[in-house]
């Protein structure tokens, strides 16, 4: 799979999706870009908030984008800060990223595309609601 996704692409896209930013407290904007399995792009951007923790990652956006365009299987996901190189998701959006891209979901790194699993070992998922509930 890894193979198929252009990474370059990805991260131009979500470069452009961080010059959209809104980050006018950290000065810090982030993109991000995701590959679906039918092909498509889409994209997501932060948009930061004077309360700082009303502040919305780029992941957020991301996904919600996704839902909002039909929704679909993430298969690679670049983040990028404003300068085009790769960020880490954040623990909160590692969190939403495997709901929605699953473990294998590939993100774009320095060193190369990793499995989100190996980004949140342990993750806490459906299973454990499911298998958990009284």
């Amino acid at each position: 799979m890894t193979e198929a996704v252009n990474w370059t692409e990805l991260r131009r896209e979500a470069a452009e999706a961080a010059r959209r930013a809104y980050a006018p407290y950290s000065g810090l904007r982030v993109g991000a870009a995701a590959l679906l399995d039918d092909g498509e792009i889409i994209t997501g951007c932060n948009v930061e908030n004077a309360s700082f923790g009303l502040t919305l990652c780029a992941e957020c956006g991301l996904v919600s984008n996704l839902y909002d365009s039909g929704g679909g299987q993430m298969l690679a996901i670049s983040v990028v800060a404003g300068d085009g190189d790769p960020l880490m998701p954040c623990g909160r959006c590692r969190q939403i990223l495997i709901e929605i891209g699953g473990p294998e979901l590939k993100v774009d790194s320095d060193d190369g595309p990793r499995r989100l699993d190996s980004l949140l070992p342990g993750a806490y998922t459906e299973a454990d609601l499911n298998e958990r509930k009284d």
